[in-house]
């Protein structure tokens, strides 16, 4: 089980927002950079980055500072947020990322998204985003007019590497993590599943635990890390060690 640690980039600096909401925003740190090292020290096996810029406006607002990101860590790096063309997918995987997250080109246009899984095997995943199982899109801010469980046999048979489930309601609230809904999901797909919202104290990384049998890969963590619910380190060393 891989524990992500979230580095959401908005305006060039480090933040959370709460339920995906553009002015609900809270600053964590000024240096988005260092705080991917800081992570790095702490454990973490993976990072992952979200460009909010880009998811809201469609196209890549922070590419230097997330190729600085690649370039200073010896971890692996996924990313999500504005890739909706072949051309910025690749511009990002030259600059050293190690796998993208496609939210919007995955529901709206399945033969680029198709062919973005086929130019790149193994490195393309899909970020479902839902509220009471229906998808967002654009940044979260319109509906996709479809469900997860619609979805899922199209992306299936378009290539997509894995998938990362947001249950938008909980994101940034630290409500908990929606175990049911993260079973049903594994339940539904051969594709590995990464939880995402509600990450908030190890408690919920416990509860997780016994769906890596049925296809969990892991789950992201933001706010929580952050504020101290989740202790980042501890949380790593308990799935060490079991």
């Amino acid at each position: 089980m891989i524990l992500f640690p979230a580095v959401d980039i908005k305006d060039g600096v480090c933040v959370r927002l709460s339920q995906g909401q553009a002015d609900a925003v809270t600053v964590f740190s000024s240096d988005p950079v260092a705080q991917a090292k800081y992570w790095e020290n702490q454990g973490a096996r993976y990072l992952h980055v979200v460009d909010l810029d880009g998811a809201f406006s469609g196209m890549p607002k922070n590419f230097d500072l997330i190729k600085d990101i690649c370039s200073q860590l010896s971890i692996p790096v996924q990313l999500g947020g504005g890739i909706r063309d072949i051309e910025t997918a690749s511009k990002y995987l030259e600059a050293g990322v190690r796998r993208l997250i496609i939210g919007t080109m995955a529901l709206e246009d399945e033969e680029t998204f198709s062919a973005l899984c086929a130019k790149f095997p193994g490195q393309i995943g899909v970020s479902l985003d839902a509220v009471n199982g229906q998808l967002k899109s654009r940044g979260w801010v319109e509906d996709a007019g479809i469900s997860i469980f619609d979805i899922i046999p199209r992306i299936e048979a378009a290539g997509a590497a894995f998938i990362i489930y947001t249950d938008i309601s909980r994101d940034g609230m630290q409500t908990g993590v929606n175990v049911l809904a993260m079973s049903e999901l594994c339940a539904k797909t051969k594709l590995p599943v990464i939880a995402a919202g509600g990450v908030a104290t190890l408690e919920d990384v416990i509860n997780l635990q016994p769906l890596v049998s049925k296809g969990l890969e892991g789950a992201v963590s933001g706010q929580a890390i952050y504020t101290g619910t989740l202790n980042f380190a501890e949380a790593i060393e308990w799935i060490e060690n079991n």
